[in-house]
């Protein structure tokens, strides 16, 4: 197998999805309950969060990568605020994660490793919700009853993370991505059902190991979320995403598309007036291409003005 072969090429793919689809591609695999439920305005949200996860990156048969295994722990610290434009209920954010994270496998018979760890590229996030969710004060929002919402979102990919050309894996992408949402809640009583679906777009890397063209395919994805209030302030959720498309291209050498289905729970308590926690966890059940993992996660949420 010589360099710039086909074969070579397609081993090389392979490897980058080791570490680069578990941290780089993590936001398309987030289950995220609750993202259209509305808020009063001027409201502040700071979140601290640790996440888990260990698994296996599924590739096609006539890869020659066998056992290939990932540990990542993964940092993150966002801010969230809810505001009004144009008459109409949202929220602006920023999350910028931090991981370390290890990758091992073994490449035509070889051994192949790399330990990475730094920042993460930047999130930056804009949701509306467009029907069923007006922007309130505090004082308005105690006599509102949700029925139907539906909003959109926007997020924004920098390429600020931790990048090293020279190297073949990165926690840092160097290239930006796009990702336009739409999402419809539906609350009945104390039970709430939610639905997303979404698409990711990426830019090109031009300085892929040592200037070659990486490039990487929309990616399609869908989630799906069962919302149950115990208590105010005490929600538990059933979480489901599906996610497909994303093959990458190295130097016009194509890669394998993913497909990937995954499953989770989530349970929010509150502390006090101020403070609450969220405990996470997921599982794929089903993969064609791409990686199955098994995550868990626990985030701190600290709210405070808009009158609260």
């Amino acid at each position: 197998m010589t360099i710039g072969s086909p074969t070579f090429l397609r081993t090389l793919i392979a490897l980058v999805a080791i570490l680069a689809v578990p941290i780089a591609g993590a936001n398309c695999q987030e289950l995220e309950p609750r993202s259209y439920t509305n808020t009063p305005v001027g409201l502040n949200f700071l979140l601290l969060g640790y996440g888990y996860s260990d698994g296996n990156v599924v590739f096609s048969a006539s890869t020659p990568i066998e056992g290939a295994e990932v540990q990542t722990h993964a940092a993150v610290l966002a801010y969230l605020r809810s505001v009004k434009i144009w008459d109409l209920s949202s929220k602006i954010g920023v999350v910028v994660p931090y991981a370390w994270s290890s990758g091992s496998a073994l490449a035509m018979g070889q051994p192949r490793s790399r330990d990475v760890s730094g920042f993460g590229d930047p999130r930056f996030r804009i949701a509306v919700n467009f029907f069923g969710a007006p922007p309130l004060t505090m004082e308005e929002f105690k006599t509102y009853k949700q029925d139907i919402i539906v909003g959109g979102t926007l997020e924004v990919t920098a390429p600020l993370g931790q990048y090293d050309s020279s190297k073949l894996l990165n926690i840092g992408t160097n290239r930006w991505s796009i990702k336009p949402e739409i999402g419809i809640s539906k609350a009945l009583g104390r039970l709430t059902l939610e639905l997303s679906t979404a698409v990711t777009i990426f830019t090109r890397n031009d300085d892929f190991l040592g200037g070659q063209t990486f490039e990487q395919a929309p990616l399609y994805s869908a989630q799906g979320h069962i919302v149950y209030e115990f208590l105010p302030g005490l929600w538990g959720a059933l979480d489901a995403t599906y996610y497909t498309g994303g093959r990458t291209t190295t130097n016009g050498i194509d890669g394998e598309r993913q497909e990937n289905a995954r499953a989770g729970i989530t349970l929010s308590f509150p502390v006090n007036r101020y403070n609450s926690i969220k405990l996470y966890g997921s599982s794929g059940f089903y993969s064609r291409t791409g990686t199955d993992f098994d995550a868990l996660g626990i985030a701190l949420q600290v709210r405070w003005g808009g009158g609260l």
